[in-house]
């Protein structure tokens, strides 16, 4: 663990004594983000990030010295085990070159050198790769075998060159040599397969260095080559590569250097050479299935922390053409009031049916904003409620919504279960009202891979994609909190510390004996017991408790000290003060408490029952339409980010089809990584640069305005 624990620290630059105090609470059965918040003391301040970092990287780092010590056991048994062997494996870094040093003593099929061994040829090329003394068909001819299949002098040279190949193909350090100057100096290549243009027709002809390719090119080649469009191969530094291996096998004055030659060339291209251009592949798709994952986990992120609209009641439009738009209208609290369906769309434009139905449901329920989801026949339905908003007196908006994974959901169980008696169509007008309402209860219902915030996201590895993004939905619950009292099980199960059958008898018990009153009630639920507790009660808010506490993010092991405080401040003036960094030192000696423990009960006091969301910008609220037409090169927008990749971001500006906003124009500076600029979910200020109607492009800037 030592061992483990010191290269933690230098790779994620933290100190090891704080890499031992996660992994113990890791070990000990502590959530992540338990111990990002209420085991500062002991971590030294870990970011949930930083956790899960430490975790994946713990995990690969045990399972390479489970491998190691696999490996040494087998070698060990086979009487393999030399002193040289050993301290290799224990220098080795990946489980690559793990494998790499197994590899001549792994069992293997039958190979063209293991028959020429069998048929008793390993002495000639022992012979051969002393180099001491010239071997040729006479030398070679006293290995003629009839019985063992060895017919000529010719066979069994080549039989020996053979085993020399393989030799050589298994050396793990010179594997490791051309493995990196391939990667340094190496060349992708792709060409097409097909005469038709694609969207790969810019792959057709391609290349780019190993070294230097992006991942979403890698992602994009790796489909191309999947759906036979293209055919693609890594070109590696094939005649600097042959000269490292000569020079190492091939001794200066070698008496069989027209066989070594020959025996080197044939293990490098009929058996290194595949194998490190498999490997290199795999390298470069992990590494861009982590771009990926990494760029999905943060546009999840800032999707799912976007700002509640609350106290409004909302309308939701689920837009269609044949079939007619849906349309709900839910209060305050997501509760469904009524339901309908309008034509103003084509065939059947409909206009002023629509109008008047959307009229009295509006007046009717007293109506402050439109939730308009942004798929199919959205242009139309989005100009259709502009020039109804015109027309109403009471003063109503719209918001345009992603509707990515709405059908999902209205096809659910879970829809089932919620609206037994709804029509599976008016379900998706429901979820895209509520994702206005409060995004993170409504989006945690849908599978992450349907929310359209990804890249690539099917080409990636799906058991990686799964985990990376449930950590993310179980950091943004519990960086928000949940009351207790309205969530749903789809909420609860992402509480530290709680899963699914847990999350089915809070609510449970909660329709069976009424509202929690206290934090200490959820002891009495089935299966939640003393550990689960301590994970899950300080992100478990009961706004109806009689203890302010219970509806903070102070947790009940801190309210001792959360109590002297309030004892010694009226919450009147800890709302207002601002304690300076000696008084809060002061303060924590003085109630045996942790400065950061302290710091975040202060925080807490200051606004009880806060959503941290509140803080961050509100959607745009819209009361008319632009159209495609009307943009004009200059124009000054503001538009809403949806989606953001490492070329760049997408930008909502109210005209149906998003705007690309290159990375080279997000920023007068240099930029790194758009989400250094942006996050999903923000307003911007944005410039057109261009507008291409036939191809619906946009292009816009964030320089200057």
């Amino acid at each position: 663990m030592d061992k483990i624990a010191s290269r933690l620290s230098k790779e994620l630059n933290i100190k090891e004594s704080q890499i031992e105090a996660a992994v113990n609470l890791l070990d000990e059965g502590n959530t992540v983000p338990f111990i990002a918040r209420y085991r500062k003391e002991a971590t030294g301040g870990l970011t949930d990030e930083q956790l899960r970092n430490l975790s994946e990287r713990l995990s690969y780092l045990r399972s390479l010295e489970e491998r190691k010590a696999e490996v040494s056991r087998l070698l060990e048994e086979m009487g393999k085990l030399t002193p040289e062997i050993r301290e290799s494996l224990s220098r080795a870094d990946t489980l690559q070159e793990v494998e790499d040093i197994y590899r001549p003593f792994r069992p293997k099929r039958r190979t063209r050198a293991t028959i020429a061994r069998e048929k008793g040829l390993e002495p000639l090329a022992q012979r051969v790769m002393a180099q001491d003394t010239p071997i040729g068909a006479e030398e070679a001819a006293a290995f003629i075998d009839a019985e063992k299949g060895v017919e000529s002098a010719e066979e069994a040279l080549a039989g020996a060159l053979d085993i020399i190949a393989e030799e050589i193909s298994d050396d793990a350090e010179l594997r490791k040599i051309i493995r990196d100057m391939t990667w340094q100096k190496g060349v992708v290549r792709s060409s097409g397969l097909k005469e038709e243009a694609s969207t790969y027709s810019m792959y057709y002809d391609f290349r780019e260095p190993v070294a230097k390719i992006v991942s979403h090119r890698i992602l994009a080649i790796n489909r191309g080559e999947r759906e036979e469009f293209l055919q693609v191969k890594i070109e590696p530094p094939e005649e600097e590569i042959l000269m490292a291996i000569k020079s190492r096998y091939i001794k200066k004055d070698s008496r069989t250097t027209a066989l070594m030659e020959k025996a080197a060339e044939d293990a490098y291209r009929r058996l290194i050479e595949p194998s490190i251009e498999r490997e290199i592949r795999n390298l470069l798709t992990e590494k861009a299935e982590e771009k990926a994952l990494s760029i999905f986990a943060k546009n999840l992120k800032n999707l799912l922390l976007q700002p509640p609209v609350k106290n409004k009641i909302i309308m939701g439009f689920d837009p269609a053409y044949r079939t007619g738009c849906k349309v709900v209208v839910i209060d305050s609290s997501g509760k469904l009031l009524a339901h309908a369906v309008c034509y103003p769309t084509p065939p059947q434009n409909r206009i002023e049916e629509a109008a008047e139905l959307l009229k009295a449901l509006i007046e009717k329920f007293q109506v402050d904003v439109i939730s308009l989801g942004n798929g199919t026949a959205s242009r139309e339905s989005e100009k259709f409620l502009s020039d109804l908003i015109k027309r109403i007196k009471r003063p109503v908006s719209y918001v345009v919504v992603s509707e990515a994974g709405a059908s999902v959901y209205s096809a659910s169980e879970l829809a089932t279960k919620e609206f037994p008696d709804l029509d599976v169509s008016y379900r998706g007008a429901v979820s895209i009202a509520r994702r206005l309402l409060d995004p993170l209860a409504e989006l945690v219902k849908i599978d992450p891979k349907a929310l359209g915030v990804g890249q690539y996201q099917h080409d990636v590895n799906q058991k990686k994609l799964s985990e990376k993004l449930s950590g993310v939905v179980e950091d943004c619950v519990n960086s928000v909190g949940v009351d207790v009292n309205t969530a749903s099980p789809s909420l609860l199960k992402y509480v530290s510390g709680i899963n699914s059958s847990i999350a089915e008898n809070i609510v449970k018990y909660r329709e069976e004996n009424g509202i929690f009153r206290s934090r200490r009630e959820l002891m009495k639920v089935p299966k939640l017991g003393p550990k689960a507790f301590e994970q899950c009660a300080g992100f478990l808010r009961i706004p109806e408790s009689d203890n302010i506490l219970d509806n903070t993010a102070v947790h009940p092991e801190s309210y001792e000290i959360a109590e002297k405080i309030m004892e010694k401040y009226p919450l009147k003036e800890l709302r207002t003060r601002n304690f300076n960094e000696e008084e809060i030192k002061k303060m924590a000696e003085a109630f045996g408490a942790g400065v950061p423990t302290l710091r975040d009960i202060l925080s807490e006091l200051k606004k009880p029952g806060r959503d941290p969301r509140e803080e961050l910008p509100p959607p745009i609220f819209r009361t008319d339409v632009l159209e495609l037409k009307d943009l004009k090169p200059g124009m000054v927008l503001y538009g809403t980010v949806r989606n953001i990749t490492d070329f760049g971001v997408f930008i909502d500006i109210g005209v149906h089809q998003d705007g690309l906003c290159h990375i080279s124009e997000l920023s007068e500076s240099f930029v790194r990584s758009p989400f250094d600029v942006v996050g999903i979910g923000d307003t911007v200020k944005v410039k057109v640069l261009s507008v291409e109607p036939a191809r619906s492009r946009i292009s816009l800037s964030m320089k200057g305005v």
